[in-house]
């Protein structure tokens, strides 16, 4: 049984081995088609069961800055037409999905006060859909379930003694151990990409910085970090400092000067 668990996951591994935009190893088994179905199909889930803001003033405004960093994605990101809704939510969060779409709530609005802080998230959650985290992340719900099924199976044949305990315990493993830390490398990877990516359509990289200050402030920091599905703010902070200089120059570089306004 144990050679058989092996044999699944090492062969579902090498058949879906990628590399991110930062050079990580990943694994992704979902085509990009199925990807973009399954954010189709979220993204109208959300439409039907959220309030939609109509503020014309608002919408101009998110996809304003939404368009300059779309503009300077990888070819196969920029040319696809993506959807931009603003969401009537009180909760400082933004989401983009594979298939072309990004979702803003008003809420976030309060926390980024200006145009480059704003493009600071909206660079992060599209810096997610580019470096494929969506798939990574079903693959791995997906080879976690598999091997936790295996597992079990394994433990019935043997009359494992205290089955329930040890099954329990492999959650938890799984959990903190694997599935936790491992969105928090998605959330740092994002941050590097989101912070290239503002940087290239001309907004100031500084801003991310005073971004993620304005979001401690607001309380999102209170978490303890290994239990958390994002790192530490003092930490996002360092290491968006170690890469300000080549933002910096990215900024020069593009020469842009996005004008969106609220």
């Amino acid at each position: 049984m144990k050679k058989l668990v092996i044999a699944i996951l090492a062969t579902a591994v090498l058949a879906g081995c990628k590399t991110s935009p930062t050079g990580r190893t990943q694994i992704a088994l979902y085509s990009d088609q199925q990807m973009s179905q399954m954010g189709q199909q979220s993204f109208v889930d959300m439409k039907k069961n959220q309030k939609i803001n109509n503020d014309p003033r608002v919408n101009a405004y998110v996809k304003c800055i939404a368009d300059d960093v779309i503009a300077v994605l990888p070819q196969q990101y920029a040319t696809q037409a993506w959807e931009v809704v603003v969401f009537e939510d009180d909760s400082a969060n933004a989401f983009a999905l594979p298939g072309g779409y990004i979702g803003v709530h008003t809420g976030l609005l309060k926390v980024a006060k200006n145009q480059h802080q704003l493009a600071t998230v909206i660079g992060h959650e599209v810096g997610h859909v580019i470096a494929e985290h969506s798939n990574e992340r079903v693959s791995q719900s997906a080879l976690l379930q598999t091997g936790m099924q295996v597992g079990g199976a394994a433990l019935d044949m043997g009359n494992v003694q205290y089955r329930g305990e040890i099954m329990q315990a492999l959650g938890l493993g799984a959990q903190y151990g694997v599935i936790l830390p491992f969105s928090r490398s998605h959330e740092s990877e994002a941050d590097v990409i989101g912070l290239d990516l503002m940087a290239k359509a001309g907004f100031n990289p500084q801003e991310s910085v005073t971004l993620w200050q304005n979001m401690s402030q607001a309380g999102s920091g209170n978490t303890p970090e290994f239990m958390s599905t994002h790192p530490s703010p003092s930490n996002r902070i360092k290491e968006l400092q170690n890469k300000m200089p080549g933002a910096l120059n990215e900024q020069k570089v593009a020469g842009k000067k996005p004008q969106c306004n609220l």
